[in-house]
């Protein structure tokens, strides 16, 4: 499994890796989560043809883009796409 999340390296895009991060130990993901900002991670957020940020990818697909607050429902990505 990669899980990386790309942005800016604003703080909001920190925030959702801490967030991503703490999700996947929580959940029991033994991947480091990778982080990618400045010019690499907006010109990988342009790879994808999104226009928005931070970006979360799980196995390079885009699962969200923005940011959310609540954990649970970054958890409950994360699981889906496991599936998937």
């Amino acid at each position: 499994m990669k899980i990386q999340v790309l942005g800016s390296g604003c703080s909001t895009c920190e925030g959702l890796y801490e967030m991503v991060k703490t999700a996947a130990k929580e959940l029991g993901i033994k991947e480091e989560v990778e982080y990618l900002t400045g010019d690499k991670g907006i010109q990988k957020i342009m790879e994808f043809g999104i226009m928005q940020s931070p970006v979360l990818v799980i196995n390079d697909k885009p699962v969200m883009v923005g940011f959310t607050t609540d954990i649970s429902e970054i958890k409950k990505i994360i699981q889906e796409s496991i599936k998937s």
